[in-house]
C-alpha cells in the first residue's frame, strides 16, 4: 500500500512556476512529483491560469506571491478594492504614505462606502492588507519628492557594477517607457480666428494614445514602437492586417496600460526580439530591460523569460525623471518630429481644423509616431543613457533637429487661414502640451469610490468603431435603459391594440 502524500499548500508563486514550466513543455507528472502534488491540482492550478496572472500582476511585489497560498478575498472587499486603487495612485504620484495614513483612509472609505460592521482598522489589519497586496513597506517620509538625486546616484553605482559583474555590452541593456500622446493636438492658436474667444473643436484635441519606446544603450535595436488605443478594431484599421503595422498595438478602454498589457508585451514582444536580435549579432542569451517603478508595471518576478536569460531590473521611487534614459530627450524627441509632420500636413491641405481631423484618423496617426520613432537617431539613444554611463560624451540630445526649430514651424503656420497669431512661445508650449501626460489611470477619489462599488464604465474594449471625436459623442446622446424600456413598452401597447391579420399582412408587405 503506498504511503499517504503529505498534503502540500502550494504557494501563488509556486503556482506560477507551475502554470510556465507546463507551457515550456514539462508534463504534469513530472509538475506533480517535483511539488508533492496530486495529478488534479496540478491541473486544476493551469486551468486558473488567467485568474492566477491577473492576482500576481495586481500584487505590489513578490514577497506577497511568495507567502500567499491563496486568493481569497478581505471580508470588506469593496474597501480592499477602494483602498488598494488609492495606495497605488498615491504611489505613481510619488505622494509619501504612511501606516497612520493608510488606516484613516481605510476608515474614510469604509464610511463612504456604507458598509456595514464592526470594522477596526488596527496594526494587524493593516498588516493583513499589506500581505495580501505584496505590499513591501510604507513610506513614511513626510514630503512628496520630485527627484531623489542621492538615491539615483546609488542606482548608477550599484548598475554599473552589476553590468560589469555580469559582463553585459550596451546591446544587452534596454530601457522602455511610455507616455500619453495627444494625437489630435495642433497649436493652441490655430484653433480660433482672432475674433473668437474660445477655439472651435479644442475638445478632440485631447484624444489621446498611450506610445512606448523601447530600445538598447547602442541605439542598434528600437523595438517596434508599442501603441495603446481605446477601441480594439478603430474603423480606419478595416483592411490593415496586424503584421503590416508599422507598430504593435493594444487595447484598453481608456487607452492607458496597465499591468496585463504590459505582461503580454514583455513576454510576446520583447522577448523574442531580444532573442532574436542576440542571435543574429552573435551575442549572448542575455539581456536587462531597466524599467521605473510606475503602478502599471508587474512585479520583477513576472518579467522572467521562460530560461531566466531575459529579466527586469527597476529604478528606485523618485528618480525617472532623472536619470532613465526614454526621459533624457527621446520621448520628447519623438514628440517633437510627430507634431511637426502633422502641422506640416495641416498647412498642406490647407483646410480648416475641423476638415483636417475628420480625415485624420488613428491609424494616421499611428503612421505618423512610428515614423517620427524611426527618426530617433542611434547618436540620440546613445546619449539618452549618459546619466547612467558618465564616460558616455554629454553632447545634446536635439542635436541635428534644426529642421523643427521652433521659429521655422511658426513661420509656417502663419502661411495658413488660422495660423496668423502663432509664434514661438505657442509652438514651444505645443511641443510640451502633453510632457506630463501620465501613461497609466489616475482616478479621483470619487471615481475610486465608484470602481470598488462597481459602479465605474464597463470594460467595453471590443468593439470596432474608429473613437469618435467629443462633438461626435455631444450630438450622438446615448439611450438610457429607462427611454428603451419605455420604447419596448410602447411597441407592446400598439401590437396588443393590432388586429392579428392586419398585423400578418404588414408583416408579408415588409418581406
Amino acid at each position: 500500500m503506498d504511503k499517504k502524500r503529505k498534503r502540500n499548500v502550494l504557494s501563488i508563486e509556486q503556482k506560477l512556476e507551475i502554470i510556465d514550466k507546463f507551457e515550456r513543455g514539462k508534463t504534469v507528472k513530472s509538475l506533480k512529483d517535483e511539488y508533492g502534488v496530486g495529478d488534479q491540482t496540478v491541473r486544476d492550478i493551469i486551468k486558473k491560469k488567467s485568474e492566477l496572472l491577473k492576482f500576481a500582476c495586481s500584487s505590489d511585489s513578490s514577497s506577497g506571491m511568495v507567502k500567499r497560498k491563496t486568493m481569497k478575498k478581505s471580508t470588506y472587499d469593496d474597501l480592499d478594492r477602494a483602498l488598494l486603487e488609492w495606495f497605488n495612485n498615491q504611489r505613481a504620484q510619488g505622494n509619501p504614505v504612511s501606516g497612520t495614513i493608510c488606516s484613516e483612509k481605510a476608515k474614510v472609505y469604509f464610511e463612504a462606502l456604507g458598509l456595514e460592521g464592526d470594522f477596526d482598522a488596527s496594526s494587524g489589519w493593516l498588516t493583513r492588507f499589506k500581505q495580501r497586496h505584496g505590499i513591501r513597506e510604507l513610506d513614511i517620509r513626510g514630503e512628496k519628492l520630485s527627484g531623489d538625486q542621492e538615491a539615483a546616484e546609488e542606482f548608477c553605482k550599484d548598475f554599473n557594477r552589476f553590468v560589469l559583474r555580469e559582463n553585459l555590452l550596451p546591446e544587452q541593456i534596454f530601457n522602455t517607457d511610455e507616455s500619453g500622446l495627444f494625437w489630435k493636438c495642433l497649436p493652441s492658436k490655430t484653433l480660433a480666428a482672432e475674433k473668437e474667444k474660445t477655439a472651435s473643436g479644442h475638445k478632440v484635441s485631447k484624444e489621446r494614445l498611450t506610445l512606448m519606446c523601447c530600445s538598447n544603450a547602442s541605439g542598434t535595436h528600437k523595438m517596434k514602437l508599442f501603441v495603446i488605443g481605446k477601441a480594439k478594431k478603430p474603423r480606419s484599421f478595416k483592411g490593415t492586417r496586424a503584421v503590416n503595422m508599422p507598430v504593435d498595438y493594444s487595447n484598453q478602454k481608456k487607452g492607458w496600460m496597465n499591468k496585463e498589457i504590459f505582461y503580454d508585451w514583455f513576454h510576446n514582444k520583447f522577448c523574442p526580439s531580444v532573442r532574436q536580435f542576440l542571435k543574429s549579432n552573435g551575442l549572448p542569451q542575455k539581456a536587462v530591460l531597466v524599467l521605473d517603478n510606475a503602478p502599471s508595471h508587474p512585479d520583477e518576478m513576472l518579467l522572467k523569460s521562460d530560461n531566466g536569460n531575459i529579466y527586469v531590473k527597476y529604478l528606485p521611487p523618485n528618480v525617472t525623471a532623472l536619470i532613465q534614459p526614454m526621459d533624457q530627450g527621446v520621448i520628447a524627441f519623438l514628440k517633437r518630429n510627430y507634431r511637426s509632420s502633422v502641422l506640416r500636413k495641416f498647412i498642406e491641405k490647407g483646410n480648416d481644423l475641423k476638415s483636417f481631423f475628420k480625415n485624420f484618423s488613428i491609424l494616421d496617426a499611428i503612421y505618423e509616431a512610428a515614423a517620427a520613432w524611426e527618426k530617433v537617431k542611434p547618436s540620440t539613444l546613445i546619449k539618452s543613457w549618459r546619466k547612467i554611463f558618465p564616460d558616455i560624451p554629454l553632447e545634446d540630445c536635439f542635436a541635428g533637429f534644426e529642421d523643427l526649430v521652433e521659429k521655422d514651424l511658426a513661420q509656417l503656420a502663419n502661411s495658413v487661414p488660422g495660423g496668423e497669431h502663432v509664434d514661438e512661445e505657442n509652438i514651444a508650449e505645443w511641443f510640451d502640451v502633453d510632457a506630463q501626460l501620465p501613461a497609466f489611470e489616475c482616478l479621483t477619489g470619487e471615481e475610486i469610490l465608484m470602481r470598488a462599488q462597481g459602479e465605474a464604465e464597463s470594460e467595453s474594449d471590443s468593439g470596432d468603431e474608429e473613437e469618435r471625436s467629443s462633438d461626435d459623442v455631444l450630438h450622438q446622446p446615448k439611450v438610457t435603459h429607462g427611454t428603451a424600456l419605455n420604447y419596448v413598452e410602447g411597441l407592446l401597447d400598439y401590437l396588443d391594440g393590432q388586429d392579428d391579420a392586419l398585423l400578418c399582412e404588414k408583416s408579408c408587405q415588409t418581406f
